[in-house]
């Protein structure tokens, strides 16, 4: 038989969310006992991986626009309540001083996850908050107290309130098993089902093999059937099972909820953002003119890398041998659209054990986005990513993790200062 405990807060989970939460519960209810309990035997192992490595700790601007899944107002309400800025500043309080790169992306100056890791360790220590390691959660039910947490030890803690922060199930080898949508369900909850984001796709045909490794600029455009375009723009990067890179991955979820709803969608990739077919005609005939013995393939590759040049000429029917003054005007014409819009031949992800975070989740609608709180099941939380919010790459998750976290932590702290 384990252990039994007994606090007035006890969280679920001990990834961003969870220490956040701890911390933030610590600091603002100094007289409650706060426990944060995971499974891991080394806790925070998402964030030791995330960023390559270095951690994209926030953004310079998240507003609500930056996500998809629930309620957007919902998001904007628990944004604004602790923006970026706030969580930026509390990581410089903390000594993890941080730098704003491309695209508004902070990440600490040492390039170091572990550096966020060990600070977040480290408050949750000095607030006076508790650490269970190495004990995983078999269940969450009702008790006489509020809540009886149960250890799969045979083990269980009493609490006031508990806070759910057991993310999704996305990279499961850092232990996100997607367990707490059970422990939300038993609770009475409702779960959107689920689906990878952020994650790399998979090609059916086998073009992109040879321009694996290449990475350019690129507009995508995910048509699903019966609803507006989505235009996403960014850097993608071509690999060996198909392509990846920060637009790819921004698309994948919107192209995997499509396919979990059983609805047509189709995937097309413009090599050239921004430009229009008649600008890019226009700029065509001038190389004709300007630089008639030029090999086609070289003039597209002044825009683009050479293999994905080559292999755009070659799938338009342009002989490698045509020079700019051989090139007939609809084959020009066919080029020109080719590099614009090509459709892309999705076939799968890679995955939860690829994928950056977890589209679907509780719904927004079962939780109040002033305090968190379970609409269903009072004294209950829900916090980051085992929500329905799943935000674009850059930092946003995290940036959802940290406010989550703290509106959970002030209407805790009220309830707790009410009782």
């Amino acid at each position: 038989m384990g252990r039994s405990d007994t606090a007035d807060v006890v969280i679920v989970g001990a990834g961003a969310a969870g220490l956040a939460a701890a911390v933030f519960c610590a600091r603002t209810s100094a007289a409650a006992r706060v426990i944060c309990i995971d499974g891991a035997k080394a806790v925070g192992a998402k964030i030791l991986v995330s960023g390559g490595g270095r951690c994209n700790v926030t953004n310079r601007i998240v507003t609500e626009h930056d996500f998809w899944g629930g309620d957007r107002r919902a998001v904007r309400h628990v944004l604004r309540a602790y923006p970026a800025s706030r969580a930026a500043a509390f990581f410089e309080e903390l000594g993890v001083a941080l730098r704003e790169e491309e695209d508004g992306k902070y990440f600490p100056v040492t390039n170091r996850a572990r550096d966020v890791l060990d600070v977040l360790l480290g408050a949750l220590r000095d607030s006076g908050a508790e650490l269970h390691q190495s004990r995983r959660i078999a269940d969450v039910r009702r008790g006489e107290r509020g809540f009886i947490v149960d250890a799969a030890d045979g083990g269980f803690y009493e609490a006031r309130a508990v806070v759910l922060a057991t993310g999704g199930r996305s990279l499961p080898k850092t232990g996100s098993d997607g367990a707490g949508y059970a422990f939300a369900r038993a609770l009475g909850h409702t779960c959107i089902d689920t689906t990878p984001a952020l994650v790399p796709l998979v090609l059916s045909d086998s073009f992109h093999v040879k321009l694996a490794g290449v990475a350019h600029p690129a507009a995508v455009t995910v048509r699903v059937d019966g609803s507006a375009p989505i235009r996403l723009a960014g850097a993608m990067l071509w690999t060996h099972f198909g392509v990846s890179g920060p637009v790819m991955l921004n698309a994948s979820r919107h192209w995997l909820r499509a396919r979990l709803d059983n609805r047509a969608v189709q995937l097309s990739v413009s090599l050239l953002p921004g430009i229009t077919f008649e600008a890019l005609e226009t700029w065509f005939q001038d190389q004709q003119r300007e630089h008639p013995r030029a090999l086609v393939r070289t003039v597209v590759a002044s825009r683009l890398p050479a293999a994905v040049a080559d292999a755009w000429v070659e799938a338009a029917g342009v002989d490698a041998s045509t020079t700019m003054a051989h090139l007939a005007r609809d084959d020009r014409r066919r080029l020109v659209a080719a590099l614009l819009e090509t459709p892309l031949a999705v076939r799968d992800s890679r995955g939860y054990n690829y994928a950056e975070v977890t589209a679907g989740g509780i719904p927004l609608s079962e939780i109040d986005p002033a305090t968190m709180e379970s609409r269903v099941c009072p004294g209950l939380y829900l916090i980051g990513e085992m929500l329905d919010v799943d935000g674009r790459i850059g930092g946003f998750n995290f940036q959802w993790a940290w406010s989550s976290a703290w509106v959970a932590a002030q209407a805790i702290a009220r309830s707790l200062a009410s009782r």
